[in-house]
């Protein structure tokens, strides 16, 4: 179980509250912006058993500056190691930004930060990753919530088709994320929260559509163009074919006079 504290930090403690009456140990990644980065609600997570991860996005916080972007993300770092021992670490999507916080480490190694995993990086081949991004455990508003070269057993798109799979005990293999803010238990929590995935969700088809369009038009300007052709032996066309029509009656009569 895995929960990314994108927002409303207080929904994670109460999740984390629920997961240890249920005997369930997850991992909590929060972001560092101040509305998120609350000391005291990390420490009662933690204390809690949870463990307590870095939720990164210092690429698109440094307009994909690799250097300054690695400098950020050590200072970060720091601040989340001042609270607890930080193990592991989750890329954070922001779909709005052009940049993949995850190309950070194109340029640099995480393992020199004595961090021994990153979620999406580290995750291993045996597991059926699913996530609530985008309001449904599918993927289709999702545009960089995916484990890079997974492809999952088994699929499911609203809560009641999880919980089937998992009661029918055929899997044992989840990787679950959800997003705690999402998860209100109060009507007016769930339907401010309904209405603000439904706004991103739209955003998101937007830019799906227009980075569609983009690699298609790149592929144009670079004539990147794909043909293909038959190309049939030379008896086969009709003036030496052998048929009515034909020139010659034959190869060898064709041979004859095309040498002679």
């Amino acid at each position: 179980m895995r929960h990314d504290v994108d927002r409303m930090p207080g929904h994670s403690l109460t999740t984390a509250k629920i997961e240890q009456e249920l005997g369930i140990r997850a991992t909590y990644y929060f972001r560092s912006i101040k509305s998120v980065f609350k000391p005291n609600i990390i420490r009662k997570i933690r204390d809690m058993g949870h463990e307590i991860g870095y939720h990164y996005e210092t690429l698109s916080e440094t307009d994909g500056d690799p250097k300054e972007a690695i400098d950020l993300f050590r200072s970060r770092l720091d601040d989340f190691r001042m609270l607890c021992e930080v193990r592991t670490v989750s890329m954070h999507g922001r779909p709005l930004s052009k940049y993949n916080n995850l190309d950070l480490w194109n340029t640099h190694d995480f393992r020199d930060f004595e961090i021994i995993g990153e979620a999406y990086l580290s995750a291993g081949d045996d597991l059926n990753y699913l996530s609530d991004t985008g309001r449904t455990w599918s993927f289709g508003n999702n545009i960089r919530d995916y484990i890079p070269g997974k492809n999952e057993q088994v699929f499911a798109n609203t809560t009641e088709d999880l919980i089937e799979l998992i009661r029918k005990g055929e899997y044992n293999n989840f990787y679950i994320l959800t997003h705690p803010e999402r998860w209100s238990s109060s009507i007016a929590g769930w339907g401010l929260y309904y209405s603000a995935d439904l706004a991103v969700n739209i955003g998101k088809k937007i830019l799906m559509k227009r980075n569609s369009k983009s690699q298609r038009m790149r592929g144009i300007r670079n004539n990147s163009l794909s043909a293909t052709f038959d190309i049939e032996d030379w008896y086969h066309i009709p003036s030496d074919s052998g048929y009515a029509f034909s020139s010659y009656k034959n190869v060898n009569e064709f041979f004859e006079n095309s040498i002679s």
